[in-house]
C-alpha cells in the first residue's frame, strides 16, 4: 500500500523543486500548514497582468507536498492565475475520488491520483496550489479585483 503511494516518480519529483527561497519584493505571499502532519509552505509571487511573473516558495514537507510543490514550480512562471486555479481545483476533485481534467502545463498533478486513497495525506498534497491561490488572492484584493476562488 505504501509503494503505491510513495511511487518511483513521485520519490523522483521530491528532487526537482525549483524557484526556492523569497522574491526580493513580492506582490503577494502565503502561508499554509498541513495540520496533521506539519508540512508548511510559504509561497511568494509576482504577477504581470494576469500572469505569475516570478515566484518562489520555502517548502517543509512530506514527500508528497514536495512532489506537488515540485510540479508546481517547474511550470507556475508563466501560468495564468486562472490555470492556477483550474490546477487546484482539479487536484481538489481527484482526491475525493472525482473525475478532473488539469490544465496542461500542470498534468503532471495526476501522478498524486493515489493519494486519494489516504485522506489524511491530502492537505499536504494540496499545500502549494492552496498557497499559490492564497497569494494570487491577496494581489487581487489589494488590487480590488475579482479573486475568482
Amino acid at each position: 500500500m505504501i509503494d503505491a503511494l510513495y511511487s518511483r516518480e513521485i520519490l523522483r519529483r521530491t528532487t526537482q523543486l525549483q524557484h526556492l527561497g523569497r522574491l526580493a519584493q513580492p506582490q503577494g505571499s502565503a502561508d499554509r500548514v498541513a495540520k496533521l502532519c506539519g508540512s508548511t509552505i510559504h509561497v511568494e509571487l509576482s504577477l504581470d497582468d494576469d500572469t505569475v511573473s516570478d515566484f518562489a516558495m520555502e517548502v517543509e514537507a512530506c514527500a508528497l507536498g514536495q512532489a506537488a510543490a515540485a510540479i508546481l514550480s517547474q511550470h507556475v512562471i508563466g501560468a495564468t492565475t486562472t490555470e492556477i486555479r483550474d490546477a487546484r481545483d482539479a487536484l481538489r476533485r481527484m482526491l475525493k475520488g472525482e473525475a478532473a481534467e488539469f490544465p496542461e502545463r500542470f498534468a503532471d498533478l495526476s501522478i498524486l491520483a493515489a493519494v486519494r486513497d489516504f485522506p489524511a495525506r491530502h492537505a499536504s498534497t494540496l499545500l502549494s496550489p492552496e498557497a499559490t491561490c492564497d497569494a494570487i488572492d491577496t494581489i487581487a484584493s489589494r488590487n480590488n479585483i475579482a479573486s475568482g476562488v
